[in-house]
């Protein structure tokens, strides 16, 4: 049965490939996921027009992410943890914690895209990539404070 993949499939192709598989595959596993089209050119058509859509959705994205990296330079945030006197922490600052500080200066961002090599284990200051868009990465200053 030919099919016109909707994204990549690793082992079987990549997106917009029209393929040859097996029917069973086809009916009872990639059009119900909705990762392929029946090759048909009303569905040629169809996926055209989808691939249009999200070349403007992904414009729309990126242009969104730049304006977001204008706000993450105005940025800074505090965390306060309880720490040693030798200026180690107790408990250490992840990608959540960051993030919902963030939150907190209505900068929206996911856990997942604070990247954190490791996580914060000492007092001071730090500049924190915020992966915005594939191809667009900001940075916010995170000072570590001691929690009186």
């Amino acid at each position: 049965m030919k099919v016109i993949l909707r994204e990549k499939i690793d082992g079987v192709g990549k997106k917009g490939e029209v393929l040859n598989v097996k029917t069973g595959f086809a009916r009872n596993f990639l059009i119900p996921s909705k990762k392929a089209y029946e090759f048909s050119s009303g569905n040629q058509k169809k996926y055209e027009l989808d691939k249009k859509l999200d070349e403007v959705r992904e414009v729309k994205n990126r242009q969104a992410a730049m304006e977001m990296l204008k706000t993450l330079a105005e940025v800074s945030i505090t965390v306060s943890q309880k720490a040693h006197d030798d200026e180690m922490l107790y408990g250490s600052v992840t990608n959540a914690i960051i993030a919902k500080e963030l939150e907190k200066s209505n900068v929206h961002v996911d856990k997942n895209a604070v990247l954190l090599e490791e996580p914060i284990k000492k007092l001071g200051f730090y500049n924190v990539q915020i992966k915005l868009h594939p191809e667009v990465t900001g940075e916010v200053k995170v000072w570590v404070v001691k929690d009186e």
